[in-house]
């Protein structure tokens, strides 16, 4: 029976339509492209996981999912700019680890990352990974770097994503446990400064394992140690911080999905759901594997729950290590 879209209405604010008749805002969603804000440049791990979720998340809803790269002040900008995205479930946001960390270094941020946000999901948490050009810095082992750093006091230098980042923090961290002096040179992604250490521009860097595993596989890069708890199947032969000598150096990231405070309870759930789905696909499952990363399976409440202790965990973090913005 056809029913006009005016009688529709008026049944429905009767309390009148059936689900049958009244499809939800979930049902019909999406009807146009989405928009992924992702706050660094391309090629670095947050865009590693961001642009193959993006890809399955396609196919599965149908519409095409724009990859928006906005790098700059260690992926607050392009965090801000999600903020103020219209909250009608076509732009989400694809965060990081970083995120957690920005309250405690960049006080005057016109976003809250606990407030601002829906959390969707976490999409990855690969491990952190010191990685060395090995035509520039001749240590085969952490001990051998911490006692060259000790030595030369200053004489090597460490990239990271930017200022606030979870690179930056693992520097400082390093340097704090290890009593070890490097120079920090912060970039705009890290993308950019995975660019520079493989060139030989810089030294060091403390990254995601999911941008620098096929550079270590093929040789450009020298892997050390893993800050983690427990080896990496993708770099098994390489130690963890604490079995080099390093006890106390674990230092993880993630890669997450927001929308947008206002959006949609039911396209929230709709696309929460999409994702978990997403993460079960072979195609995915296997990326994952070769970049290091569990299938994570932390959503809703429970993701909410995990940033706010993640904020805590990272502001300590830059209290104790003094870390102040260059």
């Amino acid at each position: 029976m056809f029913i006009s879209r005016r009688i529709l209405l008026l049944l429905t604010a009767a309390g009148l339509a059936t689900t049958a008749t009244a499809p939800t805002v979930a049902q019909t969603w999406p009807t146009k492209s989405i928009t992924f804000i992702v706050p660094f440049p391309a090629g670095g791990g947050t865009d590693t996981f961001a642009r193959p979720i993006a890809a399955q998340l396609e196919q599965q809803l149908g519409q095409r999912i724009i990859i928006d790269n906005r790098g700059g002040a260690g992926g607050t900008v392009g965090a801000s700019a999600a903020s103020k995205a219209a909250p009608d479930g076509y732009t989400f946001f694809v965060g990081a680890a970083h995120h957690a960390i920005a309250p405690a270094l960049y006080p005057r941020l016109d976003y809250n990352i606990e407030k601002d946000f829906i959390p969707v999901a976490v999409i990855a948490q690969p491990p952190q990974v010191i990685v060395v050009n090995p035509k520039k810095v001749e240590a085969k082992t952490l001990a051998e770097l911490i006692a060259f750093a000790k030595a030369n006091p200053d004489k090597l230098n460490y990239a990271s994503a930017g200022n606030g980042t979870t690179h930056h923090l693992a520097g400082e961290l390093f340097k704090l446990l290890a009593k070890a002096p490097l120079t920090h040179v912060p970039y705009r992604g890290a993308g950019p400064a995975m660019q520079d250490l493989v060139a030989g521009q810089v030294d060091v860097m403390f990254d995601g394992l999911g941008s620098s595993a096929a550079q270590i596989s093929g040789g450009t890069l020298r892997a050390l140690a893993v800050a983690a708890p427990t080896r990496s199947e993708v770099i098994a032969t390489v130690p963890t911080a604490k079995e080099a000598g390093l006890d106390g150096y674990e230092v993880a990231t993630w890669y997450a999905l927001w929308a947008t405070k206002g959006t949609p309870p039911e396209i929230v759930a709709r696309m929460r759901s999409e994702v978990a789905k997403a993460l079960k696909a072979q195609l995915i499952v296997d990326v994952w594997q070769k970049n290091g990363s569990p299938i994570p399976d932390i959503a809703g409440d429970e993701f909410g729950k995990f940033v706010k202790a993640e904020v805590a965990r990272w502001g300590a973090v830059v209290k104790d290590a003094n870390v102040k913005l260059e």
